[in-house]
Formats: C-alpha cells, structure tokens, sequence
C-alpha cells in the first residue's frame, strides 16, 4: 500500500505543465528536429501548422503522450487546437488528466 502510494505521489509530481512541456519538447526534438537548437523550440512553436509534424509525426506523438502520461487520445482529439504547440499540448495532457 505504502509502494502505491509513493508511485501515485510521483506520478502526480511528473504531471505539472513544465515537466509535461520539457518531456515532449524532449520528444520532438529528438524525433524531428535532430541537431536543432533547442532553444528555438519554445512553447509557442507551431509544429502542426509549419508542417513540423506531418500527420504520420502526429499519430507518433499521439502514441507517445497516451504511453508517457497514460491517457486515451480520441481520434477527433488530434487536432490543430490541442496539438500545435508545446503550451497546447501541455494543456490537452492536463484536460485529460483532470
């Protein structure tokens, strides 16, 4: 029970906005913007809308957040408005979360 609930406790320690936007940042720069500075990948960079995530990069990133952060992604859910930039996405985590 303890063990429960010390995961339980990192769990919701993992899932504040800055570790959920520093995880995929993480991601995205390593899957598609290799050798990029990291710096230019800030919270408000279109990745949808400037073709940085084509729709085969979207369904990877989908998979990538239902994996990482255990939630359930409907199809109608990957779109522009909760996948376009890190801020967007950290909020569409958080909603799925709640």
């Amino acid at each position: 029970m303890e063990q429960r609930t010390a995961d339980a406790r990192s769990r919701e320690a993992f899932m504040n906005p800055q570790n959920i936007k520093t995880t995929v940042k993480t991601f995205i720069l390593s899957e598609y913007l290799p050798g990029e500075d990291p710096a230019a990948l800030t919270d408000t960079t279109p990745l949808m809308t400037t073709g940085i995530l084509d729709s085969i990069a979207v369904l990877k990133v989908v998979t990538f957040l239902e994996n990482q952060f255990r939630i359930t992604i409907e199809p109608h859910e990957a779109v522009v408005e909760n996948l376009n930039t890190l801020s967007d996405i950290e909020r569409f985590v958080m909603s799925k979360k709640g």
